[in-house]
């Protein structure tokens, strides 16, 4: 899970997108991911769905 929001902060630095972009991107609320960047929690199974369908698009566009 880690690993996962490892990359999800990278994506989230190269882009130069706050974590509020990125919620919105992700369909959850500001709280949420700025929880889980926070290690207060972590995605669910369904929202790990969403992290890993946006980080396989931008390596698919980059």
């Amino acid at each position: 899970m880690i690993e996962l929001l490892e990359k999800l902060e990278i994506y989230r630095l190269k882009n130069k997108i706050s974590q509020r972009k990125l919620a919105e991107k992700l369909g959850v609320a500001y709280n949420t991911v700025n929880r889980w960047f926070t290690g207060k929690t972590i995605p669910n199974k369904i929202q790990q769905y969403h992290i890993k369908k946006l980080l396989e698009t931008s390596d698919n566009t980059s």
